[in-house]
């Protein structure tokens, strides 16, 4: 469970990037967050991995202060960010081992899950190969793999099914709602819409760092028209129509 209060985030003390009043992210959904580019979802996925500061707010995941609590708390997820360039000059297995070792994931569970996901993403017969002769999707996956390497009970993804070949994108739509069924919870960011409409239980539309529309597909449909397309009701939310 992820629970936001009073977040607030600005890079030029004029305008706030993101200023969420409230916002809980329950167990078992998978919760889409949406928005056109710049409208603060990055901001926002990186403060509460602890990667950005918030000028002021608080962020609590299953219990634990991202702040106050931050080893505690990152135990608690497995985060994908939107750039998957990293550690470029190790192997594949010399980072998830790396990984591994930070979440203390015991040898035998940590070669049962590299070689379950290795599979699901068919990148086994990369891993001993340098990150850098990857192409961005093997990238992407490894990434994927990395992030989900200590089975966290939440997952903070952002954009990541960016680069992704069909197979490995259903793979993990697959993955996500197995975990959501867990009584798990999944936080994503997408641009695809349907994407979003297809796999989310809830979704939030931010727009200028502020939360526009909140609940589920059907609701917004209820809401602002049964008949409109979900593109051309996005757009209406967002003020881009």
């Amino acid at each position: 469970m992820i629970t936001i209060r009073n977040l607030v985030k600005s890079y030029d003390r004029k305008v706030n990037a993101v200023d969420i009043d409230s916002l809980n992210i329950r167990e078992g959904e998978i919760f889409g967050f949406l928005g056109p580019n710049g409208a603060g979802k990055t901001s926002t996925l990186r403060m509460m991995v602890g990667i950005l500061p918030p000028d002021k707010g608080s962020i609590v995941i299953n219990g634990y202060d991202i702040e106050r609590e931050p080893l505690a708390a990152k135990r608690e997820f497995g985060y994908v960010s939107d750039d998957p360039n990293l550690f470029l000059r190790l192997r594949g297995m010399d980072y998830l081992n790396f990984l591994g070792d930070m979440y203390d994931v015991p040898q035998d569970d940590r070669k049962r899950r590299i070689g379950e996901l290795g599979e699901r993403f068919e990148l086994t017969h990369a891993l001993g190969n340098r990150i850098q002769s990857f192409s961005h999707g093997m990238r992407q996956k490894l990434v994927l793999i990395g992030a989900l390497l200590h089975d966290p009970g939440v997952w903070i993804m952002d954009e990541p099914m960016t680069g992704l070949d069909p197979k490995s994108s259903f793979a993990l739509k697959e993955m996500m709602r197995r975990q959501a069924d867990a009584g798990k919870t999944v936080l994503f960011s997408t641009h695809v819409l349907d994407t979003a409409e297809k796999v989310c239980d809830r979704v939030a539309i931010i727009h200028r760092g502020k939360i526009l529309f909140l609940g589920t597909m059907e609701e917004m449909r209820d809401h602002f028209g049964q008949n409109e397309s979900l593109e051309k009701l996005f757009l209406e939310i967002t003020g881009e129509a």
